[in-house]
């Protein structure tokens, strides 16, 4: 580490110092190695698709205001649907933690100067934004926008006259982004920590990307595969999914959920992170049960890669597969709640400080309790087959991935600002925004839940008029809920021209990251971080936090 003259007081940031090749300007970042750079260039990134993925779903909404396809036609709403989904699935819920504050906080956590392949940290980035581009430019080359849904099933997908091949060719190259990910993370977090740091000593964020950084190498190749094999039987019709030609449809099912499941844990898992992270810190106490914490991380990763089938029961799996696949999907729940419940018990007797982040993560623990204990319906075969392919399983979907993982998406960004760019944000509108996203949320979904359980699919631009009150309703609340969310991140974006100048720990926090500048200089610290014996030591007379 390179450590600055003790006669320069001058602390250099990252934001300051050329790339690798000593140039500077736009091109010092498109090609830097810097770890936090990097994490930067993904956050613009992955909030720009966000932003798009929610303008799709906003419309989508106003097509389903009334029934008959008021606005657009059945493909138009298809395809709207299929690049929603690949957008919030593949280009923000998958990579937004891990990919932002993995990348620029993770390495700071455990005193390390950065990633441990700096270069192939870069590749992944760029081949995420490949994979974007990708799909959108599937969107108007020839053959027209493809209309599969996320999940690009078949046999539809495999004859659909349709861009379906390079769409799912770009999901493929965002796997692979998101394995070079999983290997970087893994190797940083065993190669890159102090000598005097061991694994009980690593604070729980790092521990969820390290668990679902094995996720990410371990399943996302089985997806990879079958999204190629999907290419090969359009080109050359080889008839491995076609049942015309021999082939057989749920096998896909089988493989793309062999993937498709335990990357739901890699959208959950770190968020968890984030959550065991802030949530001490703002009760000023010592995370409640730090090693059942980190074995339920592991729990719920190896559990949760045996469960893909919950999502077949009505392929005609035989029923000893049926009830196998049920009683794991109720054996997954257990590190879930294990979880909530030390974050409960952690607040119980803290000397809470009420501040954003902590108010997200208190939304986050109520939507999603609710996302998964709807979950258990889907879970169990006797409910799933009536609320199979309906709204429930979209309500169900988003508590879990939207009110869960995209909530505490927002609570790191409102956590770890002040350290990212130096500066503070004000509390007030945070707290506006979130109620009204909160409101907004909660009607829109469970009207869904309602609209499923009464039957509604999904999947279609148009309903017959007994729905029609219902999916008014919730397309209002939906508008609330987009209204909310606008003045969370406005709020964020407004304050970089702020002059109130955060303080290198704004927040009293004891992990490592907040040992240094805000924002960090190039190499992290400036001197060596004092390793804690425990991450999470607070002192017994609560200190308050800096308020804007």
């Amino acid at each position: 580490m390179n450590i600055p003259s003790p006669n320069d007081t001058r602390v250099p940031t990252f934001y300051e110092t050329p790339s690798p090749k000593n140039m500077r300007g736009i091109w010092s970042w498109l090609i830097t190695y810097d770890h936090k750079r990097i994490g930067l260039m993904y956050m613009w990134a992955i909030l720009g698709w966000f932003t798009l993925g929610i303008v799709l779903g906003i419309l989508m909404r106003v097509e389903l205001l009334q029934p008959g396809g008021k606005f657009v036609d059945s493909q138009t709403y298809n395809a709207f649907f299929t690049l929603h989904g690949v957008i919030m699935v593949f280009l923000f819920i998958i990579p937004g933690i891990p990919a932002i504050f993995g990348n620029f906080i993770m390495p700071m956590q455990i005193g390390a100067e950065d990633v441990f392949f700096p270069k192939i940290n870069l590749l992944s980035y760029w081949l995420y934004v490949l994979g974007g581009i990708l799909a959108i430019v599937s969107l108007f080359a020839g053959g027209g926008m493809p209309d599969t849904g996320w999940t690009f099933y078949v046999p539809f997908s495999t004859k659909t006259h349709t861009n379906v091949s390079m769409a799912t060719f770009a999901a493929f190259t965002l796997g692979m982004s998101s394995i070079l990910t999983g290997v970087n993370f893994v190797t940083t977090i065993h190669r890159m920590r102090p000598a005097n740091m061991g694994w009980k000593q690593i604070p729980l964020f790092t521990w969820s990307l390290y668990a679902t950084a094995w996720v990410q190498i371990l399943a996302t190749p089985v997806v990879g595969m079958t999204l190629l094999l999907i290419i090969l039987e359009r080109a050359f019709g080889i008839g491995l999914f076609d049942p015309s030609k021999g082939g057989d449809p749920v096998l896909y099912q089988h493989l793309f959920w062999m993937y498709s499941h335990p990357a739901v844990y890699i959208m959950v898992l770190p968020a968890m992170g984030v959550v065991s992270d802030i949530i001490p810190v703002f009760a000023r106490k010592a995370i409640f049960g730090y090693k059942a914490i980190v074995a339920s991380s592991l729990g719920i990763a190896i559990a949760g890669s045996l469960v893909w089938a919950h999502h077949m029961y009505t392929s005609s799996m035989s029923d000893a597969a049926v009830f196998l696949f049920s009683f794991l999907t109720f054996v997954v729940a257990v590190p879930s709640a294990v979880k909530v419940f030390n974050w409960l018990a952690t607040l119980q007797g803290g000397s809470i400080v009420m501040a954003p982040p902590l108010a997200m993560c208190l939304v986050f623990i109520v939507l999603f309790s609710v996302g998964g204990l709807t979950g258990l319906v889907l879970g169990s075969a006797g409910t799933d087959v009536h609320v199979h392919d309906t709204a429930f399983v979209v309500a169900h979907f988003h508590f879990v991935m939207f009110g869960g993982v995209g909530v505490a998406f927002l609570a790191a960004l409102y956590y770890w600002w002040p350290k990212m760019f130096g500066r503070m944000y004000q509390f007030k509108p945070a707290y506006w925004g979130l109620g009204i996203f909160f409101v907004g949320f909660n009607l829109h979904y469970v009207t869904m839940f309602m609209l499923g359980l009464q039957g509604m699919p999904r999947r279609y631009y148009t309903y017959v008029p007994r729905f029609a009150t219902g999916n008014f309703f919730a397309g209002i609340a939906g508008v609330v809920m987009v209204l909310g969310l606008a003045i969370i991140l406005w709020n964020l974006i407004r304050s970089l021209r702020s002059p109130v100048t955060a303080p290198n720990n704004p927040w009293g926090s004891t992990t490592l990251e907040w040992q240094t500048q805000s924002p960090p200089p190039l190499e992290n610290f400036t001197k060596e971080p004092v390793v804690p014996n425990y991450p999470y030591d607070f002192p017994e007379k609560p200190d308050d936090i800096v308020r804007v």
